[in-house]
C-alpha cells in the first residue's frame, strides 16, 4: 500500500542518494503527504533541512519519520525512500517511472541543454544515446580491446611504486596510494578517450594535465553545490544565480578542452589512412560515425558522449 501510493507520483527523477537513503525530485502535483516532518510555508517548506551532508540528514529524518518520506525543498517535491523493498520497486520494477532528471541548471549548462545522455528525458532521443554508448563505445568488444591500454598503465604504476620504495635504505617506505589510484584512472580513461596520457611518472605537470585536473575538480564542486536557483526559480532575478555563472564558464573551459582533443583526432586519422581498427578511441569512433551521419553526430554531440565517458574520473576524483 505505501509502495502504490508513492508510485502514482508523475514520472521525473532529479537524483539518487545510496546510502540510507534513496531521493527522488518529483515534478508533481499534490499529493497526499502523511509522512514529513514539521514545514514552513514562508521559508518554501523544508528548504530549512538541507544541510550538508544532505544524505545523512535526509536519513535522520528517515529515522524520525518513517522509511518513505515526502518532502518539498522549494517547488520541488522530493520522495525520500530508505526501505530496501520500496528502493528496488522504484529502481527495478517501476524504472521507467522514475527515469527523468528535472530541469536543473547542471543540465541546461554541463548537459547541452538536457541533451546528454545523463540529462536527457526518456524517450526515443534517450534510447538512441543508450543504444550507441552500450553498443558502440562501452560494448564488451569494444572494452575488451583497451586491455592493452589498462595493462600498459598497471605495469607503470607498478614501476612506480618499485621506484618510490627503492629509493631509501632498504626499509619499508609509506607511500600515498590516492594520487597514485587517481592518476591510474584518469590516464586508462584519458587513453580510451583521446589516445593520450595526462599523467606523467615524473613530479613536473604538463601545462594540458593541469588544465585538465582543474576542470576535472571544478566540475565536480559545482555540480555538487547546492543550487537554492534549483528549488527557488524565482530567487534567479534577485540576483542569486552566482553558482549559475560558475556553470557557464565551466562549460566554456570542457568545450574548449574536448574540442582541442576531437580535432587532434580528427587531423591524425585524417592523415593516418592505414589507422588500425583496433587502436581506434572512443572519439576516433564517434568521428568515424559523424562521417556517415553528420547531423545526428555533431561536435556536441560528441562532446556529449566524451562526458558520459569520463564519469568516472569525476567519482574518482571525489574521493582523491
Amino acid at each position: 500500500m505505501v509502495v502504490a501510493s508513492f508510485l502514482r507520483l508523475p514520472s521525473s527523477r532529479s537524483s539518487t542518494t545510496f546510502s540510507s537513503s534513496s531521493t527522488f525530485f518529483q515534478g508533481c502535483s499534490k499529493t497526499e503527504d502523511s509522512h514529513h516532518p514539521l514545514h514552513f510555508p514562508f521559508l518554501h517548506r523544508h528548504l530549512h533541512l538541507i544541510k550538508k551532508p544532505l544524505h545523512r540528514t535526509l536519513a535522520k529524518l528517515s529515522k524520525q519519520h518513517g522509511p518513505i518520506l515526502f518532502l518539498r525543498f522549494g517547488s520541488r517535491p522530493v520522495l525520500v525512500v530508505s526501505s530496501p523493498s520500496a528502493t528496488e520497486e522504484c529502481l527495478s520494477k517501476n524504472d521507467t517511472v522514475f527515469a527523468n532528471w528535472p530541469r536543473l541548471l547542471a543540465g541546461k549548462h554541463l548537459g547541452y541543454d538536457y541533451t546528454t545522455l545523463v540529462w536527457a528525458p526518456y524517450g526515443d532521443h534517450w534510447r538512441n544515446l543508450r543504444r550507441v554508448a552500450s553498443l558502440q563505445l562501452l560494448s564488451s568488444n569494444r572494452v575488451q580491446k583497451y586491455l592493452g591500454i589498462r595493462m600498459d598503465e598497471v605495469k607503470s604504476l607498478v614501476v612506480r611504486l618499485f621506484r618510490s620504495t627503492s629509493k631509501g635504505s632498504g626499509e619499508f617506505q609509506v607511500v600515498e596510494m590516492k594520487s597514485m589510484f587517481f592518476e591510474l584512472t584518469l590516464n586508462v580513461m584519458m587513453r580510451m578517450i583521446a589516445g593520450k596520457r595526462y599523467c606523467r611518472d615524473g613530479d613536473d605537470e604538463l601545462k594540458d594535465e593541469k588544465k585538465f585536473k582543474e576542470i576535472v575538480r571544478e566540475s565536480f564542486q559545482v555540480s555538487g553545490a547546492t543550487n537554492i536557483v534549483d528549488f527557488v526559480p524565482m530567487l534567479k532575478w534577485v540576483g542569486l544565480n552566482k553558482i549559475e555563472k560558475k556553470l557557464e564558464i565551466l562549460q566554456r573551459k570542457r568545450d574548449e578542452f574536448m574540442q582541442n582533443l576531437i580535432d587532434e583526432r580528427r587531423k591524425l586519422t585524417s592523415s593516418n589512412s592505414c589507422y588500425e581498427q583496433n587502436s581506434k578511441t572512443i572519439v576516433d569512433v564517434l568521428l568515424s560515425a559523424q562521417e556517415t551521419d553528420p547531423e545526428y553526430y555533431t561536435d556536441d554531440a560528441i562532446r556529449g558522449f566524451m562526458q558520459v565517458t569520463s564519469l568516472p574520473l569525476e567519482y574518482t576524483f571525489s574521493i582523491h
